[in-house]
């Protein structure tokens, strides 16, 4: 797997603020117009009288070109302080006996799903913000006893997006969304916006997106971003994301345990979420096979990654993460990170070839470089898998074709060529009719 700067996180984060520090940066958001995002005045913690019962929507959301873009932790409490101030109005009393539960669902980069260091930063910073400013809340673990409890629940995304506030690769900064979901009233109570500037964004994936050897356009993670972005005040968040809530818990809890070294207690958990409505999906294959592979189970991680690649082809399109030695075909020579690529290619072209499917191969570049270079890099790139894959499955001679993609779809285009863009320097493999 790719190596990096490891970043090792507990569920809610290890970042400390000191409370007065908090503090005083909440009072700095508040006093600066240009720290707030049509912020409102923080709720009294008094029981609400009933004539305020009703908070007044826009009837057109704020064009993103009109935020500002601030630091990443500003704007991360510019909008949690919206997100909490408009649903204060319906929270009980502050007396510390009838507070609301509050979960956070991990938050998420809205491109690729993954959790990100920047992800967990915005976590920590609401978590350490509900204890100091909303008496009225208490942060409990995102797992199904929380569930059972019908608390609020958080979720949010980041996302690039250019000059015009569009999801971009090229990007011009981040834009902050947060969506609160009252579990009890079955209701979205709450969004917010805001809007922060690149350099302060770490877009470095976590331990376990970082290894995933595969990516997808999984259904859970579009349920939760399409709930997240189109979700409307008011109206009930999609079946689609809270029916997978149960299984969403149990995700967690094994990314939780992949992350901090707990490769026993991740396949447990891995497995259980597999067996759960809607545990079919690409993140709970990759952590079977990535937690088998840390434990040293060679056996059972070539036939998890084997389950890997038959997910990708019954849905007819698979992205492995196989990175080259920079301007070559030639796979990086550190057996940490390519030492797999054997096994890998030797399940791709078994299970291909008992399906019986034809492949696209398309290769990907990040955008460094001129654009006419990278597309025929892409494509000498893809050539060589599919010739790989023909000398391991000689019936696969006449059932693949080679393309070459450049830097056209990336999907986080940092260009840093690093394990920050390991997923846009990807090999895809689309499953064709004969």
């Amino acid at each position: 797997m790719w190596k990096s700067r490891n970043h090792p996180r507990g569920r809610w984060g290890s970042r400390r603020l000191e409370a007065v520090a908090l503090v005083a940066l909440l009072c700095a958001c508040q006093a600066a117009p240009d720290a707030a995002i049509e912020h409102q005045p923080i709720a009294s913690t008094a029981v609400p009288t009933a004539a305020a019962a009703t908070v007044a929507v826009p009837a057109k959301p704020k064009p993103i070109t009109e935020f500002p873009v601030l630091p990443l932790e500003e704007a991360v409490l510019s909008a949690a302080n919206e997100v909490f101030s408009k649903a204060a109005l319906t929270l009980p009393d502050a007396t510390g006996e009838h507070r609301r539960a509050l979960a956070i669902d991990p938050l998420i980069d809205a491109a690729t799903s993954a959790q990100l260091v920047a992800t967990h930063t915005m976590q920590d910073l609401i978590v350490r913000l509900v204890s100091v400013r909303y008496p009225q809340l208490e942060v409990r673990p995102f797992t199904q006893g929380t569930l059972a409890q019908l608390p609020l629940l958080l979720i949010g995304t980041l996302t690039a997006i250019d000059g015009e506030g569009m999801p971009a690769t090229t990007r011009d900064s981040y834009r902050v969304w947060l969506t609160l979901i009252d579990m009890r009233a079955g209701k979205i109570i709450a969004k917010a916006r805001a809007r922060a500037r690149s350099d302060t964004v770490d877009a470095a994936p976590t331990p376990n997106f970082r290894d995933s050897p595969a990516w997808s356009d999984d259904p859970a993670g579009k349920a939760y971003v399409e709930t997240c972005h189109q979700g409307k005040v008011g109206e009930s968040p999609p079946a689609a994301f809270v029916n997978q809530l149960p299984t969403e818990t149990l995700i967690t809890n094994a990314v939780d345990a992949y992350d901090n070294g707990r490769y026993q207690e991740a396949l447990v958990a891995y497995r259980e979420a597999r067996d759960l409505p809607g545990g079919a999906q690409l993140r709970v294959y990759n952590g079977i096979y990535l937690s088998n592979l840390r434990l040293g189970r060679e056996s059972a991680a070539e036939q998890a990654f084997g389950d890997v690649v038959d997910y990708g082809l019954q849905r007819g399109h698979l992205a492995v993460k196989l990175l080259f030695k920079p301007g070559s075909t030639a796979f990086w020579p550190d057996p940490t990170v390519s030492g797999s690529y054997p096994m890998w290619l030797r399940q791709i072209a078994q299970r291909t070839a008992e399906e019986a499917s034809c492949l696209e191969i398309r290769g990907h570049t990040s955008r460094t470089g001129p654009e006419p270079l990278n597309e025929r890099l892409a494509l000498l790139r893809a050539e060589q898998i599919k010739r790989r894959l023909e000398f391991e499955q000689p019936t696969l001679t006449n059932r693949t074709i080679a393309s070459g993609v450049g830097s056209r779809e990336n999907l986080v285009g940092t260009g840093t060529d690093d394990a920050v863009d390991a997923l846009d320097r990807r090999v895809e493999f689309v499953a064709l009719g004969c």
